[in-house]
């Protein structure tokens, strides 16, 4: 009898449970839906946006939040111009360059406070400017230039004597076979995995030399849709807020969330990524999540131009609406 009751309790249970999983469906399909594109494929720094879809962050702010990967070719400003999608995750010197083109695109939410560019070298440099003549591996990016020659100026090398090669994202097998002596990467990516080498690799990160401590990557829009449906983009600040609170609380479960929805993580991977990039998540001497701070987007405009990614000083008050993050 015992059995009996326990099994027609969980039969209950399922019922309901599937039942308000059918309610948060419905709830969710009469909710405006708000369109974000990624940066890039899904990766632990995109824990607290897949964390937010999975505890519906988003329909308890009102809203759907479709979350789309971009592919090999995607052009994540165009789309959003051409109002194909409504908000993307920018890089910010894409969207310093994309402000100089007058795509009218402002960044309203910062997803890291620290720079996550870097230049990795083979274990024998352990100082940027032994790479003075050396051959450097960089992406292609317009930013890479930028990087390198901070990195190396700032420890006092030679810029001008690098010798450059454009590997594309090849820097853990070019760097691996030797094809070059260093590479533009990130510390939290390339960065991660290079450095269980014996010897491991040295990574040194841009914001150590000469660059300040900047947002690598923003919650971006379009200026119009700031002005036509305000309430959205402040939906999806919220919303991305709520995700990424929870996963400084609970890194561990956020992993899990972004493993159940992305396939082919290696949780792994993940777990060691997100570790490095938790204490990045904050602002330096304090503030909310996702805070984009006046003195340090000034600092950041001012290296912006001094190493070329733009060519003249962003104005951070038409690039930057600060006022959708909570406090």
């Amino acid at each position: 009898m015992r059995t009996k009751r326990t099994l027609l309790a969980l039969v209950a249970a399922l019922a309901l449970s599937a039942g308000a999983a059918a309610s948060a469906t419905a709830t969710a399909s009469r909710l405006p839906t708000a369109s974000l594109i990624l940066d890039f494929t899904p990766n632990a720094i995109h824990t607290g946006i897949y964390t937010a879809l999975a505890r519906h962050y988003d329909t308890a702010n009102g809203i759907h939040l479709q979350v789309r990967i971009p592919g090999q070719s995607t052009d994540a400003i165009a789309l959003l111009t051409a109002g194909r999608v409504q908000f993307a995750i920018l890089d910010i010197h894409d969207l310093a360059i994309a402000d100089e083109q007058g795509r009218h695109l402002v960044g309203i939410m910062a997803l890291e406070q620290q720079p996550l560019a870097a230049v990795i070298a083979q274990p024998r440099y352990r100082n940027p400017r032994e790479l003075d003549g050396k051959t450097i591996g960089v992406t292609g990016d317009p930013s890479d230039l930028a990087v390198l020659d901070s990195v190396v100026a700032g420890a006092g090398g030679k810029p001008r004597t690098l010798k450059t090669v454009t590997i594309g994202y090849n820097a853990v097998p070019d760097l691996l076979s030797g094809h070059v002596a260093a590479a533009t990467a990130f510390w939290n990516d390339e960065g991660v995995q290079l450095s269980h080498q014996h010897p491991p690799f040295n990574v040194f990160r841009v914001q150590d030399f000469c660059a300040p401590s900047y947002p690598e990557l923003v919650l971006t829009t379009t200026a119009s849709l700031l002005k036509r449906d305000p309430g959205l983009a402040r939906a999806v600040v919220h919303t991305l807020v709520d995700g990424y609170r929870f996963v400084l609380r609970h890194p561990v479960a956020g992993e899990h969330y972004l493993e159940s929805q992305v396939s082919g993580l290696s949780s792994r991977a993940v777990s060691q990524q997100l570790k490095v990039e938790l204490p990045a998540f904050l602002p330096r001497g304090g503030g909310p999540y996702g805070a984009l701070k006046h003195s340090v987007l000034s600092r950041w405009a001012s290296w912006e131009v001094r190493f070329g990614i733009v060519k003249r000083r962003p104005d951070i008050a038409t690039m930057f609406d600060p006022s959708f993050v909570p406090r």
